[in-house]
């Protein structure tokens, strides 16, 4: 085999290996879809494929953006691969305290860095209606500093995901923090 093929071999297998994350994330939200609508329905978790690890505990929108995700319980590489995930010890969606959801800055938490003080977030819990937040403001904090992460104590919704957006090598130090007020009913 002439090298130029063999290169150009080697070349398409990267890319193919560069996309199929972006590919693997859209799939998973077909199957995690379904897995929200069961859920809803039946008042019980169900797993997006039979051997998840996880399952649907609510659904994110951003309407300004057009964006709407289905959030999964737990925040491991292997949850936040598919979706955004609720990281454990924060409130459960539905219930009062700070809520508080991780996912990849590369996929579907991208959207965060368009986010403005005002911008409207929805949050759909599997067993109620959607609460509306609304963006008080975001900052990025570094993971090594000491003490606990800076979500505020007050009931509401924080976002992370990493930071910078742009980064080349997965991973670092530093994360990009959303956080959002509850609206009251009928504001």
């Amino acid at each position: 085999m002439p090298a130029g093929a063999l290169l150009a071999a080697a070349g398409c297998w990267q890319a193919g290996q560069g996309a199929w994350i972006y590919l693997k994330a859209e799939l998973a939200q077909v199957l995690m879809a379904r897995a929200w609508d069961e859920t809803r329905k039946s008042g019980r978790p169900a797993r997006p494929w039979h051997w998840a690890d996880t399952w649907p505990v609510a659904r994110l929108a951003a309407p300004g953006h057009g964006i709407a995700h289905i959030v999964l319980n737990g925040d491991t590489g292997n949850v936040l691969a598919f979706g955004p995930g609720l990281v454990p010890g924060s409130a459960e969606p539905g219930q009062g305290g700070r809520l508080v959801i991780s996912g990849h800055r590369d996929t579907h938490f991208r959207f965060l860095e368009q986010l403005a003080p005002g911008d409207e977030l929805l949050l759909e819990p599997a067993g109620g209606a959607a609460v509306r937040y609304r963006v008080s403001g975001s900052r990025v904090f570094d993971i090594r500093a000491p003490g606990p992460p800076p979500y505020p104590l007050d009931p509401g919704l924080s976002l992370v995901t990493c930071y910078p957006f742009d980064a080349v090598v997965p991973g670092g130090t530093l994360r990009y923090l959303v956080n959002a007020q509850r609206v009251a009913a009928g504001a």
